[in-house]
C-alpha cells in the first residue's frame, strides 16, 4: 500500500489569540489520533504506518497539521464476531435455531451461512463465531471522519454561529472558515467541511504576501511556500522563537532586557504572522509612577515588552512586535508611542489622585462593598481577618499590633482608582500607598504580601507579619465559603479555594509554623461564627441590638443591608475544610518526589502540625529501606485487622502478670525497652530515629504471631493480648501508619 505525507489546513478569520496555541495543538493531536486508531470502521486498521509523526501549525488565520506516512487505504481486516453458544444456536439435529437465524439476519446473512460458522471452545463454553473480511477504509473516508471528529473536540472558548455562502445554512465554529486544504502528497483529498470543498489554495499575509492565493504544490511544501510566497511563518513554535530572537537582538544594543513573560509571548505570537520587532519610548516623567503600573498597562493593553536596565529597573523604552515590515518603520513606531502615551497618563493621574487620600480613610468605605451576600460586606470581612491575624501572630510570636494594622488596611486599596482600573495591582498599590502614608515597611509589605502565594511557584510573604495576614485572609475565605456550601466540584473552583488551600499549606510548611491545623481552622470558624468580633465600628445602639440578637440565636448572624438575618453555621464545616486541605496536601506531595505509599502512611494519621510532614515522609523513606520494614509493616497491618474485629473496648496496656506464653513476655519486654526510646525521639522531632528504633521489634513480633493465639477462649487472656497489640500498634504508629507500607 503506497504512503504519502498528509497536509490539512483550515483557513479561518482571526482566531482568539489567548486560545490559539491550545487550538493548534488540539487540532493536530485530534486529527492524528483519529487516523491512528481503528475507530473509523469496526476493527479496521489505522491509516498511519509505524513511525508516523505529526507537526502542528497555528497562525492567527489558520490551523493546520502535517502527518507523515499516511496510507491511501487501510488494509482489509478480519472481523471476528461471537454469535452465541452452540447449545443455543443449534438444535439436537445440528439445525439452526430461530435465535441463530435471527442473529444471522441482523448481519445480512441467511441460514446458508450456518455451514461457514466456526466453532471454538469445549463443552458448555463452545460457541459459534462468524469470520468476515471488511475492506479497508479509503483515505477520503477516513480523513472526512477524522476532520469532523477533530473539529468537534477542539477546546473552543466560545462558539460562533455564521451563515454559509448559500445564505441559508448556518454552522458553528470558533471563527468563520473560508478555506480547506487537504493534500496527500501532491494530490487533493476530496473531503469537505462546513460547506467547503478541499483544494490546494490558501491565503498568506494580508498585506505582504508575494502572491494571492498561495497554491500549495504538495503537503511537504506547505510551510516553505507560506513563508516564501505568503510571508507567513505557519509554525507557532518557530514564530515564537523568531520573536524571542528579535527581542533579544533589539534589546542588546540598548544594554537592556525585555520583561520575561511567557503568557505575553504566546499571546503576541498568536497576533502576528510575520513578526517585526521595533523599539519605542515614552517620556521619562512617567517613570515616577510605580513600575508595576506601567508594566501592566504596556503588557495588558498594548502587548508591548517593557525594557529593564541591568539593575532590573524599568526604563522609558519598550519593544513592539509588529505584523508588518515596511521599509521605513518610523510611522509604525510613532503610532505606537502615540497610542501608549494616554495609557501612561491615565496611570499617572490615578496614582496622583489616589495619594490624596490615606488608606485608613478608605477603610470605612469597605462597609459599603459587598463581599458575599451570605457573608456580609468587605468591612465585616476585614474585622474577621483582623481577629484571626491577631490570634496567629500571638501563636507564632509575630508583632500583634503590626499584624492587626496590616490586616485592617489590607483591602483598602480596593477602593482606589488604580486598582479599580487594574485589579491585578491589588495589594501592590496598597504597599505603595501605605509607604506614602508613612507606615512602616513591615506593615506596607504585609499589605502587598497578604495575597501571596498568588499562583503555583509564587514566593511567600517576606515577613512574619505578612504570613499572619496572608494566613488569616486565605483561611477566612476557605472557612467562610465552605460554611455556605461554596465547595469546589470537579474542575469548577470559581473562588480559587484550591489555590488558597495550597497557599496555607505552603506557609505552614515552608515557614515551619508549629500551629496545629485543626486548632487553626477551628479558631477561624469560631471567629466567623461570632459576629460580635466584626462590628467594633458600630455605634452603641447597634452593638446592643446585635448582642441581643446573637444571644437569642444559637449561631452567627449575617448582616444584610436591611438588617439581620439569622444563620447557623454547620460545625461540620471544620471537618470539611480539613479534608479539603489534606486532599490538596496529598496532591502537592504527589508532585514531589514522594511515593504514594509514603504519602498514604504519613497522612493517614492526619499529623496536627503540617510543618512536620516533610520530616515524617523522609523518616518513612529511611525506615522503608531497612530490611526489617516489610515484616513490621505486614505485622502492623495484621495487628490493625485484629483490633478492628475485636468486640468491645480494647485496653490501652497489657498486664504482664496475665502472660502465659514466653513470646508474650518477650514482646512486652521489648516494647517496654523500645517504646520510651521511640517516644523520646518522637518528642524531639527526630522521626527517623523514632522509626529506626522499631527495627528491634521484628523478632519478638514474629515470635509472638508464630506461637500466640490472640483470640484465646479465655476472655481475660484474650483481652490482655488485645491490649498488648494495642500497645504495640500505638508505639509503631507514632510517626506514620506503617501498615500502609505493606505490599
Amino acid at each position: 500500500m503506497s504512503t504519502q505525507n498528509l497536509l490539512v489546513e483550515l483557513f479561518v478569520e482571526e482566531l482568539p489569540p489567548k486560545a490559539l496555541k491550545k487550538l493548534g495543538e488540539a487540532f493536530a493531536e485530534a486529527l492524528y489520533s483519529s487516523l491512528s486508531v481503528p475507530s473509523l470502521r469496526i476493527d479496521v486498521p489505522h491509516l498511519l504506518i509505524s513511525g508516523s509523526v505529526f507537526t502542528a501549525f497555528a497562525s492567527p488565520r489558520r490551523l493546520a497539521v502535517h502527518i507523515t506516512n499516511v496510507q491511501t487505504r487501510s488494509p482489509n481486516a478480519l472481523v471476528v464476531q461471537k454469535l452465541m453458544p452452540v447449545s443455543v444456536g443449534l438444535d439436537a439435529a445440528g439445525q439452526p435455531t430461530p435465535a441463530l437465524v435471527k442473529r444471522l439476519a441482523a448481519l445480512g446473512l441467511d441460514a446458508a451461512a450456518v455451514a461457514s460458522l466456526r466453532r471454538e471452545g469445549e463443552g458448555k463454553n463452545e460457541a459459534l463465531f462468524h469470520d468476515s473480511i471488511v475492506p479497508g477504509a479509503t483515505l477520503a473516508e477516513g480523513l472526512q471522519k477524522a476532520i469532523e471528529a477533530a473539529m468537534a473536540k477542539l477546546p473552543i472558548p466560545k462558539v460562533m454561529t455564521y451563515q454559509l455562502a448559500d445564505g441559508w445554512s448556518t454552522v458553528n465554529f470558533v471563527r468563520p472558515v473560508h478555506g480547506l486544504v487537504a493534500l496527500h502528497g501532491a494530490d487533493v483529498v476530496p473531503v469537505s467541511v462546513l460547506g467547503l470543498q478541499a483544494g490546494r489554495n490558501t491565503q498568506g499575509h494580508r498585506f505582504e504576501a508575494r502572491v494571492s492565493p498561495v497554491v500549495i504544490q504538495s503537503a511537504d511544501s506547505y510551510a516553505s511556500q507560506l513563508q516564501d510566497d505568503g510571508a507567513v511563518i505557519a509554525s507557532f513554535a518557530e514564530r515564537r522563537a523568531e520573536i524571542v530572537r528579535q527581542l533579544q537582538a533589539a534589546a542588546a544594543p540598548l544594554d537592556v532586557t525585555p520583561v520575561d513573560d511567557d503568557e505575553l509571548l504566546d499571546e503576541v505570537t498568536a497576533l502576528v504572522e510575520r513578526p517585526n520587532v521595533l523599539v519605542g519610548k515614552f517620556e521619562e516623567a512617567y517613570l515616577e509612577v510605580p513600575p508595576e503600573c506601567l508594566i501592566l498597562t504596556m503588557k495588558a493593553n498594548q502587548k508591548y515588552f517593557p525594557l529593564l536596565d541591568k539593575n532590573g529597573k524599568l526604563t522609558n523604552q519598550f519593544l513592539i512586535v509588529s505584523n508588518i515590515s515596511p521599509d521605513d518603520a518610523s510611522a509604525v513606531v510613532q503610532g505606537n508611542e502615540r497610542v501608549v502615551r494616554p495609557r501612561l497618563a491615565d496611570a499617572k493621574f490615578f496614582f496622583d489622585q489616589d495619594r490624596k487620600k490615606t488608606l485608613e480613610s478608605r477603610v470605612m468605605g469597605l462597609s459599603k462593598v459587598v463581599y458575599h451576600n451570605k457573608l456580609g460586606k468587605q468591612g465585616e470581612r476585614v474585622e474577621r481577618v483582623r481577629a484571626i491575624a491577631r490570634w496567629v501572630a500571638e501563636k507564632v510570636g509575630a508583632d500583634v499590633k503590626a499584624s492587626d494594622r496590616a490586616a485592617q488596611l489590607a483591602k483598602a486599596d480596593l477602593l482606589t482608582d488604580m486598582v479599580g482600573e487594574f485589579p491585578e495591582l491589588q495589594g501592590i498599590m496598597g504597599r505603595y500607598y501605605a509607604q506614602h502614608d508613612g507606615l512602616s515597611d513591615e506593615i506596607a509589605f504585609a499589605i502587598e504580601d497578604h495575597y501571596k502565594p498568588r499562583f503555583a511557584g509564587d514566593g511567600l510573604p517576606c515577613s512574619d507579619v505578612g504570613v499572619c495576614v496572608a494566613l488569616a485572609d486565605k483561611l477566612e475565605t476557605l472557612v467562610g465559603l465552605f460554611s455556605i456550601g461554596q465547595i469546589p466540584t470537579g474542575d469548577k473552583d470559581p473562588f480559587a479555594l484550591r489555590r488558597h488551600a495550597l497557599g496555607v499549606i505552603r506557609m505552614l510548611v515552608e515557614r515551619d509554623l508549629k500551629i496545629q491545623i485543626e486548632i487553626l481552622v477551628e479558631r477561624v470558624f469560631s471567629v466567623l461564627d461570632d459576629e460580635k468580633l466584626q462590628h467594633d465600628f458600630w455605634d452603641t445602639q447597634q452593638k446592643v441590638e446585635l448582642a441581643e440578637k446573637i444571644n437569642n440565636s444559637k449561631g452567627a448572624l449575617v448582616v444584610n443591608g436591611s438588617g439581620f438575618e439569622k444563620r447557623i453555621f454547620d460545625p461540620n464545616t471544620v471537618h470539611r475544610v480539613l479534608d479539603f486541605i489534606f486532599d490538596r496536601l496529598a496532591g502537592s506531595l504527589r508532585e514531589q518526589s514522594y511515593s504514594a505509599q509514603e504519602i498514604d502512611a504519613v497522612l493517614a494519621l492526619r499529623p496536627p502540625v503540617l510543618a512536620d510532614i516533610p520530616k515524617r515522609l523522609n523518616a518513612v523513606r529511611t525506615f522503608a529501606a531497612m530490611p526489617e520494614a516489610p515484616a513490621l509493616a505486614a505485622a502492623n497491618k495484621r495487628v490493625g485487622n485484629i483490633l478492628k474485629k475485636a468486640e468491645g473496648e480494647v485496653g490501652a496496656a497489657a498486664d504482664p502478670a496475665r502472660f502465659v506464653e514466653a513470646a508474650e513476655t518477650a514482646l512486652f519486654a521489648a516494647l517496654s525497652e523500645i517504646a520510651p526510646k521511640a517516644d523520646a525521639a518522637f518528642a524531639t522531632g527526630d522521626y527517623t530515629t523514632s522509626l529506626q528504633a522499631l527495627a528491634a521489634l521484628r523478632e519478638p513480633v514474629d515470635a509472638f504471631f508464630d506461637s500466640v493465639m490472640v483470640n484465646a477462649d479465655d476472655p481475660a487472656l484474650r483481652a490482655n493480648r488485645l491490649a498488648l497489640l494495642n500497645q504495640l500498634r500505638r508505639t509503631m504508629n507514632r510517626v506514620a501508619d506503617i501498615s500502609r507500607l505493606a505490599a
